[in-house]
């Protein structure tokens, strides 16, 4: 592994950290609901660089390539509701860079609750079929728990009924 001086002192291993930024754009990809080939079509690049970024493969990748993944996925989270997310991914989205050094165990959550982040994971991983049925459960849970189905958006409201 190459290690480098980042300026303070401290060593880098450099193939550690853009292994980790692969997998947090996978992570956020995934959130997103997008496909490597629709991040590819966005960032001007092809599926197969946006597959070797994410899978830690890119040690080899053109800055250029990790720049305009990394703008594709920015523009996809930043037309999220920034209440949404974590104060972390806000950060991230101000800042326009990922700072060296973080937890790779622990990234940063893509939202301030991490229990959405998983529900939208499991959501995604269904398939198109299956996610209505969990859409019907999950709104029945939250109505037998108090939540008002009022404040849906009639778009919404619309698919409750339906059941």
């Amino acid at each position: 592994m190459a290690w480098e001086d980042n300026g303070s002192g401290a060593q880098l291993d450099w193939s550690g950290w853009i292994k980790g930024l692969g997998k947090q754009a996978r992570r956020v990809r995934e959130f997103l609901g997008l496909s490597q080939e629709q991040v590819a079509r966005v960032a001007g690049v092809s599926q197969g660089a946006v597959s070797r970024f994410e899978g830690g493969r890119g040690l080899a990748t053109p800055l250029l390539v990790v720049m305009k993944v990394n703008a594709a996925l920015r523009n996809a989270v930043s037309s999220m509701d920034s209440d949404m997310l974590s104060d972390d991914a806000r950060n991230l989205l101000l800042l326009n860079e990922r700072m060296p050094g973080w937890n790779e165990s622990a990234p940063p959550a893509i939202t301030k609750d991490p229990e959405l982040e998983e529900l939208v994971r499991l959501y995604r991983d269904l398939p198109e079929r299956q996610r209505q049925r969990l859409l019907t459960v999950v709104r029945a849970t939250a109505a037998a728990l108090g939540a008002s189905l009022d404040s849906l958006p009639a778009e919404r409201a619309s698919y409750t009924d339906a059941g």
